[in-house]
């Protein structure tokens, strides 16, 4: 990660990164998609998926930010049609209050080192320039100490707020988040689909999901790979990335 990169994730708790899947990568995911037929996790979708359990512009990042014990923690999609919503604004520290219910959604600093709790990294198959909807959030929100007070509109999306924002992003960009920053969906406005692909991680010592990755399923996989999908652990559990 650059300097500003890092000054940008501890400002507003998510950061996008431009240009992470090529051309090639995001038209062959979406000739996937549109064959259709597409059952449960997108990690087990194929190999174009697979790859992104640790793809290597990713990678970097995920160790600076939640350590060198990451675990893919669970995986999903998100697609929507014009006029589609979702959930409104949820998240914040703790699920948004201090002793909440999501213990796993936290950040901290300390010594120079950003350490984060349940993260996602949404690779985006298709532009959501600004205003089209999709993911939205409000900047800084994961340092509030208030986000109970936000408004009930303001979370459904009913009223506008200017704290919170729908990133601009393009096919191939893919938009990181921690989970201790509110945010949601807005409804999605754009005529062609909205086409997310939600990879969460967590560190390695902590899960959300009860349902922990079952590697048979997997067929062949690296032992990066394997290393990334292990169940939640502390005692002489492996780095992702071997030391050198």
């Amino acid at each position: 990660m650059t300097g500003e990169e890092k000054f940008t994730v501890d400002l507003e708790g998510y950061l996008v990164i431009k240009n992470v899947l090529s051309d090639a990568e995001v038209a062959e995911m979406n000739a996937i998609i549109d064959r259709g037929n597409l059952q449960g996790r997108p990690s087990l979708w194929g190999e174009a998926f697979k790859r992104l359990i640790d793809h290597p512009k990713i990678l970097p990042y995920l160790i600076e930010l939640l350590g060198p014990y990451v675990r893919l923690d669970h995986d999903y999609a998100i697609f929507m049609d014009k006029g589609e919503g979702r959930g409104g604004l949820h998240g914040g520290e703790d699920g948004g209050r201090p002793g909440g219910r999501a213990g796993d959604h936290w950040y901290k600093y300390r010594d120079g080192v950003m350490r984060n709790g349940l993260c996602v990294m949404t690779y985006n198959l298709v532009d959501a320039p600004e205003g089209v909807g999709g993911f939205a959030c409000i900047p800084g929100s994961h340092k509030s100490n208030f986000a109970t007070e936000i408004p009930p509109e303001v979370r459904r999306f009913e009223q506008p707020a200017h704290y919170v924002v729908q990133p601009a992003v393009e096919a191939g960009d893919v938009l990181f988040f921690t989970e201790a920053v509110v945010h949601g969906t807005m409804p999605w406005q754009a005529a062609h689909q909205r086409r997310s692909l939600l990879y969460k991680y967590s560190p390695g010592h902590s899960a959300w999901s009860e349902n922990y990755y079952d590697i048979s399923k997997y067929g062949q996989l690296t032992e990066q790979q394997r290393r990334m999908l292990l169940p939640p652990s502390i005692g002489r559990r492996p780095r992702v990335v071997e030391a050198k």
